[in-house]
């Protein structure tokens, strides 16, 4: 909702502006700068990222006008999830939930989480992880290492659609002085027409490089921040799992090894002691 009322503010105060200072509206309407601009940018971010980063870009464009995914509700999710495999796997041993953590997208009680269920990424970390330590045994600390060097690799791979949009915001304003360079060679292939063709030439020339610059600065750099932002956010549910994994090896409690993945949590995101408490009560 807030980039929306952003992007309309943008809009309106440059809009507004101009037609203050006796700008003409139509003088802005140039569609094939447009084409020019928008067209060579999205070139240029296809021929720089492969076709994974690509999909993810573009998978992650809703969430930036609607809202991160990774809200107080998919938390409260994440948490309950995480106790209620522990709490089974503590009461009935590993072998009562060896097949949820084989096949969590098909198990029963990873189910009960749709939120959670979505985020196949960190599904995969929290069952992988989990079933190394059954495994394996490891203590507390190298499981923790171990989870940290492949969180490196995942907060990079997070970051790296926001990564590749700020680029893109960088390049806009080259191409924004290429298609104003391409306007003045119309113009100068004009030259010797009437004064007013001329003029419109120039006009258009001109309006490339503005919106270059306009959608560099006003929308594709904001919105390349605003990605990097949520990578941001969806780092810190690894953070969380990787707490609670790395309590749960040291041989806590669930009760605390879910409180040790809320103390991970953003303030304003993490429910509260007496809130996680009610959420687990009906797994206990």
């Amino acid at each position: 909702m807030f980039v929306i009322a952003g992007v309309l503010i943008v809009i309106i105060s440059v809009v507004s502006g101009y037609l203050a200072s006796h700008g003409e509206m139509l003088a802005l309407w140039q569609p094939f700068e447009v084409l020019i601009i928008c067209g060579a940018a999205l070139g240029a971010f296809l021929i720089a990222n492969p076709a994974n980063l690509q999909k993810k870009t573009f998978k992650l464009l809703p969430q930036v006008l609607l809202g991160s995914r990774h809200g107080s509700a998919f938390y409260e999710q994440l948490l309950t999830c995480v106790y209620s495999l522990f709490q089974r796997s503590r009461q009935e041993g590993f072998l009562s939930i060896e097949q949820d953590v084989e096949s969590p997208f098909d198990s029963e009680l990873f189910l009960r989480f749709p939120d959670v269920v979505r985020d196949h990424e960190l599904v995969q970390f929290f069952t992988d992880n989990y079933r190394v330590f059954t495994i394996t045994g490891l203590p507390s600390h190298e499981l923790e290492a171990m989870m940290d060097a492949e969180l490196e690799l995942i907060s990079e791979e997070l970051v790296a659609p926001g990564h590749a949009v700020n680029r893109v915001a960088e390049a806009l304003p080259g191409f924004g002085i290429v298609a104003a360079v391409l306007g003045i060679v119309i113009t100068m292939g004009s030259i010797g027409g009437p004064m007013d063709e001329i003029g419109a030439h120039v006009a258009a020339a001109l309006v490339g490089t503005f919106l270059g610059v306009f959608f560099a600065y006003g929308f594709v750099g904001p919105f390349s921040a605003h990605l990097e932002r949520l990578g941001e956010q969806e780092l810190q549910a690894y953070l969380c799992v990787k707490a609670c994994l790395t309590a749960m090896a040291s041989g806590h409690p669930p009760t605390i090894s879910v409180e040790a993945g809320r103390k991970m949590l953003p303030p304003h995101l993490r429910p509260s002691f007496v809130e996680l408490s009610e959420l687990v009560k009906q797994f206990r």
